[in-house]
């Protein structure tokens, strides 16, 4: 359901996927695109005037128009760079940061990630200590590899 905070490109990506089969039926979507919406998005459809739509595409157009002050904007690959681990955060809060931002930032960036990643944690941190000494090579290598430290580190607590 749309609130109309939301990102609007997302929504009606999502609106897409869940009416796939009915996607050649255009008067179908624009019947039933007005179930997803909540009240602010639903005053702002309910105020259209009649006529003023001829396809779905102009009206996901429209609906974009509107709300896409909404739309998510990605974050530059800057603002990993900035990331680093502070003195007395846990691994686990660190991680769970870089991860956030990691997914919010649009592109391949992963060789990046990992040696920002790795290069950001402390020196004496046995994690980091362990990525020097063997070397990983894909973003799954590193999720596991930080996991084992984060055990680690709560068994430690």
């Amino acid at each position: 359901m749309y609130n109309g905070r939301t990102d609007s490109v997302e929504h009606v990506s999502h609106f897409n996927q869940r009416m796939a089969v009915h996607s050649k039926n255009e008067a179908l979507m624009c019947k039933v695109f007005p179930s997803s919406l909540r009240p602010v998005a639903m005053r702002w459809f309910n105020g259209l005037r009649a006529g003023f739509i001829d396809s779905f595409k102009e009206l996901t157009q429209a609906f974009g128009s509107r709300f896409n002050m909404c739309s998510r904007v990605p974050w530059p690959l800057a603002s990993l760079l900035s990331l680093s681990m502070r003195k007395g955060e846990t691994l686990k809060t660190y991680s769970d940061k870089y991860w956030e931002m990691f997914n919010e930032i649009d592109g391949e960036f992963d060789n990046v990630a990992i040696s920002t990643f790795k290069l950001d944690l402390f020196t004496e941190h046995g994690l980091r200590k362990s990525l020097t000494g063997k070397p990983i090579t894909s973003i799954r290598q590193l999720m596991d590899q930080i996991d084992k430290y984060k055990k680690v580190e709560e068994d430690q607590q």
